[in-house]
This record gives structure tokens, sequence and C-alpha cells, in this order.
């Protein structure tokens, strides 16, 4: 039981129930009650083994003795004991039990509000009475009780399989004054805090009421218990602090597999403009799960490296939601390839950024085809995934898009540059507002193609490439080495919102680099391996600035982001003593080995600078992605353990690394495993820490390449997952949910890529505007007169602005609701412009707007 809410001015506190009961979809469905049941009854929601009913001043639990409705589920199917014997005997009993829970001394007319419609509907035509019959029943996922006690509320939903109900108390309201009576129950008692209720179908158990709050003062937990005297339950909550906030709980939204019957390895992920999935990996056959129309559908070979089979890149784009495949495709020629990172543009085309040695890799461009071995490519397809936008391949004659050596070339294990399992395969492809294309990198050739560069020699045996091409990758605008005398990669890349110059950064060995002159953090080597941080214009024309950042030890820069003011802030590992640097105090975990660092915009000083994870010489993670949201909070996902020490890199595990209010309903943690860290602004405290993935087995990792958050803090993470998993004896779990997921089976004999969208909840007020006309979800056309229904997706605010014609009136507001959804008949012909503010004073990004464009015609 936790608690998942957050101020509005003054104090807003959930109490939030989670049965420990199945549902046999995503989510229960509370279906509308238009007669077809008892008029107690508002609402009915169904799962595996009974349902519950929803009323004024409480609800109804019916179960189902579980063995008993497996043996029903058997007759049912044909697979009774007896071969042949298809029918029920005639002692069989289904066992059921009901029970009661009343709210005591609550309001007979709280006003309902369902919510989350499903644009789908339920018809009850049951017996020859047609008055009974209860046609157009409409579905909701959420409803709320508004004013059960005084300035209370209820809302009951369902999360992670599992069914949940919120008390909510708004300013003025007193906990003390909700009781929950239980009648018709055997028994009813606290065990390790939580409240378990004895029924002959079986125990429900309602998990420890468990909460937070955060204010000026960091973190604060929030003591509450149940009291159970007689068949009453009331709340005893401790003292807290009025002025706090109370944090969120993260969400897993869809955990996924491909369901490739081909071994598919996971190596990057990205987000598309609408919350769709976009996950790439490589696959060693055919058997990837194309979907019709797509722009490859067959696997083009390869050639052997090190133990494994020739590969091509599989693309696969899922909805939101995770329960769809909106297109998924190869991508590759008669050699090798693998993709890096991806991005999308704001119409939800791909650019993939990876490496390909085929000669006959798919080019649409008006750059030529240059280089041999390992070259870099650049692809982009249209929003169906049905053809390329453009797509180029640039190298030189020896390896480029390489880091150092390919993962299965001997000798294995950590060498210069590539310290983790995956290295080898790190890039960083970004769009700046018009579109065009930036691409960090690394490479080996000394005729690698220059344009316009800052740098046009090449140093020691790789240097970084930097370049810059249009939108439609038919141009290259810029491509310039950055490096010095040692080593360098480009592993990351980002733009300064304030004035559009380009940050790149990675690692290097070099004593010397282009830029350093001036105030910077480290104008020289501080020995071993460095990370770095260099500023370019945006053209290319120049080098700004750059600055060494390390220890004694190995360090490198795996994340680089900005905040909406323009600060940069870096991401990374170290084997050295990182500089803390925490004005006024703040997080840190001492002697542990990933750092977090926040920059002045000139690279002349740390603003701030921490370490997070466990007092370790070596690293426990390889990260993989990094954020800084609204809020100025930033994040951080990664791995380690399993194929990491395996493989002989120098680098620690998962074990012991800090988890608060970590994820529920996911296997223990077992030190190979991802983790999610999300650290406060300014460095303030740790938001959260969460172990991820299956328990035994390879362990949780990538393969290569690097995944992304969203602006409002969901992570898009691609993972190689449950190698081996479904032969193992016995087979091995992994978390995939809920169970409208495209493929929650590991389709191969191996690995197979896993999607996993989880949010963390963290980043202020987001609004993402959708419509409905006539059932119809997403519909922006219709004939006047036609109603629309509008709903904001994202439900973060307090308060909701709706304005219908923003073209025409840019600063008036229509309606002001406190519930996520109204509606607006058009009567007039003409296209308008809806406009959605979405407010909650108490959070840090305050407000957020959303528009679409509605159509309204007369020409039936």
């Amino acid at each position: 039981m936790t608690a998942t809410s957050k101020f509005l001015l003054h104090f807003l506190f959930f109490f939030t129930g989670a049965f420990f009961i199945q549902t046999t979809s995503a989510q229960v469905e509370f279906i509308q009650n238009k007669g077809q049941w008892n008029t107690k009854v508002n609402y009915r929601g169904d799962f595996s083994t009974g349902s519950f009913f929803l009323e004024n001043k409480g609800f109804t639990v019916l179960l189902h003795r579980a063995e008993d409705m497996q043996k029903l589920s058997e007759f049912t199917h044909g697979h009774s004991e007896k071969p042949g014997k298809q029918d029920l005997p005639g002692t069989f009993t289904l066992n059921s039990f009901a029970y009661n829970v009343s709210f005591l001394g609550a309001s007979q007319n709280a006003l309902r509000l369902p919510d989350k419609p499903l644009p789908t509907y339920n018809n009850y035509f049951i017996g020859t009475d047609e008055s009974k019959w209860a046609p157009g029943c409409k579905i909701y996922t959420a409803v709320t009780y508004k004013n059960v006690y005084p300035n209370i509320d209820v809302r009951y939903y369902s999360t992670g399989e599992r069914l949940k109900y919120d008390f909510i108390v708004h300013p003025g309201g007193n906990p003390a004054a909700i009781a929950l009576r239980y009648d018709g129950v055997q028994s009813l008692s606290v065990k390790n805090k939580e409240l378990i209720i004895g029924t002959s179908a079986g125990e429900v158990k309602e998990l420890e009421p468990y909460t937070y709050a955060t204010g000026a003062s960091g973190r604060a937990d929030v003591q509450s218990k149940y009291v159970v005297r007689d068949n009453v339950v009331t709340f005893d909550i401790g003292n807290y602090d009025p002025k706090a906030t109370l944090i969120i709980d993260p969400q897993i939204i869809f955990v996924s597999f491909t369901g490739s019957s081909a071994d598919n390895w996971g190596y990057t992920a990205t987000p598309g403009p609408d919350g769709s999935f976009f996950a790439g990996g490589i696959v060693f056959a055919p058997g990837y799960p194309t979907s019709p129309g797509a722009f490859q559908t067959t696997f083009n070979g390869g050639v052997a490296e090190g133990p494994f089979g020739g590969v091509d890149m599989g693309i696969f784009k899922f909805s939101g939601d995770g329960s769809q495949r909106l297109y998924s495709t190869y991508l590759g020629g008669s050699g090798n390839e693998q993709p890096h990172s991806m991005i999308t543009d704001g119409a939800g085309n791909l650019v993939i950024a990876g490496r390909t040695n085929s000669s006959n890799y798919p080019i649409r461009s008006g750059i030529p085809a240059t280089g041999g071995n390992y070259d870099i490519v650049l692809t982009k397809f249209n929003a169906t995934g049905t053809a390329l936008i453009g797509s180029v391949r640039i190298g030189g004659s020896n390896d480029d898009g390489v880091n150092i050596r390919p993962k299965y070339l001997a000798p294995q294990g950590a060498d210069r540059l590539r310290r983790n399992y995956g290295d080898d395969a790190r890039s960083e492809v970004i769009l700046d507002a018009a579109n065009n294309v930036y691409l960090a990198s690394c490479t080996q050739s000394n005729n690698f193609p220059t344009l316009a560069a800052v740098q046009g020699t090449f140093g020691g045996v790789q240097d970084g490439v930097i370049m810059k091409l249009n939108p439609d990758l038919s141009g290259l605008l810029f491509s310039t080495y950055f490096g010095g005398p040692g080593d360098e990669a480009c592993f990351v890349a980002a733009i300064n919102p304030m004035n559009g110059n380009l940050y790149v950064g990675g690692a290097t060995s070099s004593s010397a680099l282009t830029g350093t002159t001036g105030p910077v953090i480290s104008g020289v080597s501080n020995g071993n391996i460095d990370g770095f941080v260099t500023i370019l214009q945006p053209n290319g024309s120049a080098i700004i600035k750059t600055t060494f950042l390390g220890t004694n030890g190995i360090d490198l820069v795996y994340g680089l982001k900005f905040d909406k003011a323009g600060f940069p802030y870096v991401m990374g590992s170290t084997t050295g003593a990182w500089p803390i640097i925490l004005p006024g105090g703040g997080f840190q975990n001492p002697g542990s080995k990933q750092f977090i660092a926040k920059l002045q915009p000139d690279l002349s000083a740390y603003i701030y600078s921490t370490v997070f994870g466990t007092a370790s010489p070596q690293p426990n993670i390889s990260p993989i992605a990094f954020l800084v949201d609204r809020c100025e909070n930033v994040y951080v996902s990664g791995w380690g353990g399993g194929i990491n020490v395996q493989q002989g890199y120098s680098t620690g595990n998962t074990n012991g690394l800090p988890e608060v209010n970590p994820l529920t309903g996911i296997p223990a943690a077992d030190g190979q495993d991802f983790y999610f860290f999300v650290l406060r602004k300014d460095a303030q405290s740790q938001l959260f820490g969460s172990h991820f993935g299956q328990f035994g087995g390879l362990g949780d990792h990538v393969d290569g390449g690097t995944s992304r958050f969203d602006a409002n803090g969901v992570i898009y993470q691609a993972i190689c997952a449950n190698c081996s998993g479904r032969t193992s004896n016995p087979p091995i779990f992994f978390p995939t949910q809920p169970p409208t997921v495209w493929a929650r089976i590991n389709g191969s004999l191996s690995c197979n890529q896993a999607a996993v969208k989880i949010e963390m909840n963290f980043s202020g007020v987001s609004a993402q505007i959708q419509s409905e006309i006539a059932g119809d979800v997403t519909d922006t056309l219709g004939c006047i007169d036609f109603t629309v229904n509008f709903k904001d997706l994202r439900q973060k605010g307090v308060t909701y602005y709706w304005n219908f014609n923003s073209v025409a009136f840019p600063n008036a507001v229509d309606q002001t609701t406190s519930v996520p959804q109204t509606s607006f008949t058009f009567t007039q012909v003409g296209t308008f412009l809806v406009r959605l503010i979405s407010e909650d004073p108490a959070t840090c990004n305050i407000r957020d707007t959303s528009y679409i464009t509605i159509k309204a015609g007369n020409n039936r």
C-alpha cells in the first residue's frame, strides 16, 4: 500500500489499498450498471477469480475458490483427468464467498466521476423482457467518488495486475474520519503490517500502508498503519509536514518482448512523439516478426564475428501501451549491422545511427557511400516504417563506429576506452529544432570524410567524429575529427536550449585537447583515461571550449543533458575519487563510482558534483540512459554484473545499490539487474532507486547502444532479456506485463529483446490532449453539429483550462474543470485549435499546454 499523490497548496494525502487479486487484463474494467445488476451497484469489475462491485458507501468483493475455478476451466476446455469425459460431475460445487466493506459515517450522495473510458461498451440482453435489457454500458478503468467524507475522496483503479483504491484527503479533511467496516469475513487481522482478510475462498491481502513526503527539508517517511477493532479498520497516521509534497509512485507502463523466434539481442530504444516505443536490436536469422508492408521483411544474413553468425538490425515500433505492433522490420545488407542510437522527429519519423560492414547496405542519399570494414550508417524511416526518407553510409578505410574493436573479437574484456561489454557500440544521434541530424561517434580511419572540419587531421589510434546532416540525410553539412595524440570516443551529444551550441562528451586518453584554454574545470589531463566535454558552434565552424573531467583513475562521460536554463549535466563512471562538491550539503554515496555533475555553461566550474552507488573500487553499472527533467531532477538507467563480469570487464555488480520506493511485482534482485536512479534537484536527496529484471540466468543487459527517457521522466529501455530462460529447467521468469502486451513470452530459444517503459512520476505537470468523436478515439473531423470529448492523457494537473478556438481567442478560457476531461459541441464550420492548460501550483513545473486541431464541416 503506497502513497500516490502530491500537495495542492496545502495537504493532499493518499492511502492506497492494493489487493492481492490478479486481474484478467492489463487493468480492471469498471462496467456501468444500467439495470442489469442490483440497484446498489454503480460499477462492476471482474478479475480471474471473482468480481468487485462499487457502491455509494463502499464496495463488495465476490471470490471463487481458485481450485474450483481451475477444475471448472479444465472441464470446460476438455482437460479433465479422465480422457473423453467432458461434462462436470454431478457432485461439483463452485465454492464462493462475498464480503462487504462499508465506509462508516460516509455520505450517501458522493459524486461519482468515472474516467479513463475505453472506446468499447458492453450490451446486456438477458431474458425476454426488453425493459430489463441494458445496451451501451460504458466501460472505465478508474472511478472516483467525491466527498465520501468531508474533503475526502476515494478512487478505484488498477495497476500492475492489482486492484487499488486511494483515499484522497484534501485540505480540511480529517483522515481519522475514515473507518472501514468489513461484513461477512471470517477473520480480520494485521500480519507483517498487512491487512489479512480471511474468507472460505482464501485469504485477501491489503498491502502495508506506506507513504512518504518530500519538502524543503528533503524526504521524510510518514508513519501509517492499520488499526483493527472487531470488524472495523482505521488508520493510525503519524506526524507529517503540511508543507511537504508527497511523492508519486513509479508505475510500470508495460514490459514486452518482441516475440522473435530468432535470437534477438537488445541494443537501443527511443520514444515516439505520441508515447509509442521504438526498440532496436540485432537479429541472427529469419523469424523476426516483421509487419506487412514493412521496408525489409526478409533476413539478409551476414558474416561470422567471433563465435556468432551474421546479423541484421531489427527495428520494432510498439504502441504506447505495448499492446500492438505498429511496425517491425529488418534493416541490413549481406554483412553485419547493429543500431547504436535512435531518435524520432515530431512527425514520428525514426532516425537510426549504427554501423555496417555490408557493401550493399540500403542507401538513399545524395552522399556517395564511402569506406571499408565497418562504417557508420544513418538511416531515416518514415512514420509507418514502410520506406526510407534517407540513408547514408560514411567511413574511411578502417573501422568506423567501432570503439576499439568489436566485442567478440579477441582479446575480450576491458581495453583502453572500452570499459564495459557493449562499449564498442556507443554513439548518439540527436536532432535540432529544424530536424537537422547530429552524430557523435568514433573512427580509426585516417581518411574519414571530413567537411568544413575544425580538426581535419587524424591522431592516435582512434579519434572521435562529429557530423551534421540535413533532415533527409541528403547533404553533409559538416564532418570533423575530434581528438588529441591518444584515443578518443565521442559517446553523447546535446544542444544548449539557450544558444543552440553543440556539446559533445566522451572519453580520452590524450594528454591535450583543442579548446582547453581559458577558465575550464581542467585544462590538462588528470592521467590515465579522462572524460571530456567540448562545445562547438552549431555549424561546426569552431570549437568554443573543451574541458577534461576526471581523476587519476579511469573516467568516462556516458551522459550529457541540459536543463531548461541551459546548464549542462554530465553522468558517467570512475575508478578514482570523484570530486564531491555539494554547496550547503546534499546527497552522496561515499566511495561509489557513478558520478553526476552540474556544470557552468562555459565549463568553467562545477555547480555541484556527487556520486551514487555502493562503496566499491569499480563501477556498479554500465550507464545506458540519462535525463534532466523540467524540475531539474536527474535520471540514470544502467545495468551491471552478469555478462559484464563474465566477459572480463573491470566492473562490479548491482548488489546493494540503494533502493528507494522501489518497483513492486518484479523478481528479487540477483546482482545482475538493471538499475534505475533519480536524484532530486540540486542533489538534495535520492528520489527513487530500484532494480529491474529476472532472477537468475545470464543476467539483464544490453549488447551495445543507448536508450532514452522522455521529457516526462518515462524510461524507454531496451534490454537483451531472458537469454536461454525459456530452455532453463525450470524456465526463468522475466516480468513482462500487463497481460495485453504484444509478447509476454520469449519467442526464441536464446535471447529476446525486451521493451521496458516505466513512468517515474517526478517531472511535474505535463499535458497531452486527446479527442474522441462518437466513440472513435483520436478522431478530429466531424460534421456540424457534433460533440467532441476531450481528455488529458497525462492527468497530472489539479485544474484544467480549456479553449476551443485558441486561434481566434488566444487568451480565452472557455471551461475550467477539476477533472482531466470535458466535451464541447461544434456548431460552426471551420478549423479550431483546441488548447488545454494543465496546472498544479504545488509542482516545480506549474503548468503545461497541449493543442489539438478539430475540423468541422457540413458536407454530410
